[in-house]
């Protein structure tokens, strides 16, 4: 006999909840990249399950999963269109860049004007889901668009990325070298933008990551005197205020926070425990989400522009401003 979904016992927690005496009893987490699913929280659990509603995740100890038997998935491509449109609204308000009172940009934005040619050439590092989509809007807008993405064996060397790109948006996994082993992963990504990056690019490059915190070393950003814009942050939530500050835009993880991103990302999770657990296949496609905030998202022109401005304001606030974000 098929099991049902109304002998399921869901509990919705806060992440802050979800601790090892809080999942002690599960079968199956949902989670975020909020909630580290690692041996602190699964070891002596009934865990069968990871589900993480997102794309990435270096947030779950995957080789302690492995090891314990316990079955993970990610959701790849789920909030792909809405990290695009994200990396399109920073290209657009970068097309006039203009940062008053911040003296180590001045050099840099002279250079920008006198430098970057009629049609700026876009470096997307990482095509995935994400990088593919950000590819191909950067070409219909007219710009000329190189690649690099080594373990799919496309496009042109990170050095060739650095000498002739004018914006360099960053779209790929967060793999450490203490992952290698153990993930068949030949590319580390950590720090992939580092010091001897920065000095190869053009001296008014804009450095875009909306990827996975650490993939930019930031305090070598904040040396280079590039203009950056950074959705994703090293040490998140805690954010470092002089990186955010000396940012051209700054938002709190949430590029790919979109009601589409959401939905897909929410049936994909359902999938795999429908799959796993032989429960009948849950269709999200009417569904219709209702911000518990009732707040209203804003899309309009130069919405990452005011995001930016309230992280800039209070950096500390990064997880209430996250937690309290409208999905677009």
């Amino acid at each position: 006999m098929q099991a049902h979904w109304s002998e399921v016992n869901i509990c919705p927690m806060e992440p802050e909840q979800i601790i090892a005496s809080a999942v002690r009893d599960a079968d199956v987490l949902i989670v975020r990249t909020r909630t580290k699913a690692d041996a602190q929280l699964l070891a002596d659990s009934s865990v069968k399950m990871v589900c993480t509603a997102t794309i990435g995740y270096d947030h779950i100890d995957t080789a302690y999963c492995d090891a314990h038997g316990i079955r993970w998935i990610s959701c790849p491509g789920c909030n792909a269109q809405a990290v695009c449109n994200y990396i399109e609204e920073a290209i657009e308000e970068s097309s006039n860049l203009q940062i008053s009172n911040v003296h180590t940009f001045r050099s840099c934005l002279q250079a920008k004007k006198s430098q970057i040619p009629t049609t700026p050439v876009v470096g997307v590092v990482g095509v995935g889901h994400v990088g593919s989509l950000v590819a191909a809007m950067a070409e219909r807008k007219g710009m000329k668009v190189l690649l690099n993405d080594p373990p799919k064996g496309i496009g042109v060397s990170l050095d060739e990325i650095a000498k002739n790109c004018d914006i360099i948006t960053f779209h790929v996994p967060l793999i450490t070298n203490l992952q290698l082993p153990i993930t068949n992963h030949q590319y580390p990504t950590h720090h992939l933008c580092d010091e001897a990056f920065l000095k190869k690019c053009k001296p008014s490059a804009l450095i875009i990551n909306a990827a996975r915190g650490g993939v930019v070393d930031e305090q070598a950003l904040l040396r280079s005197g590039h203009p950056f814009i950074l959705d994703t942050w090293e040490n998140e939530p805690h954010i470092d205020p002089t990186v955010a500050s000396m940012a051209f835009r700054a938002s709190m993880h949430i590029a790919g926070y979109s009601v589409e991103g959401k939905r897909n990302a929410s049936q994909m999770c359902l999938d795999a425990i429908s799959e796993a657990f032989s429960l009948p296949r849950i269709d999200l496609s009417e569904c219709r989400y209702i911000d518990p905030s009732g707040k209203q998202a804003d899309s309009l022109p130069g919405w990452l522009s005011r995001i930016s401005e309230a992280l800039k304001a209070a950096p500390a606030s990064f997880e209430t401003l996250r937690k309290t974000y409208p999905l677009r």
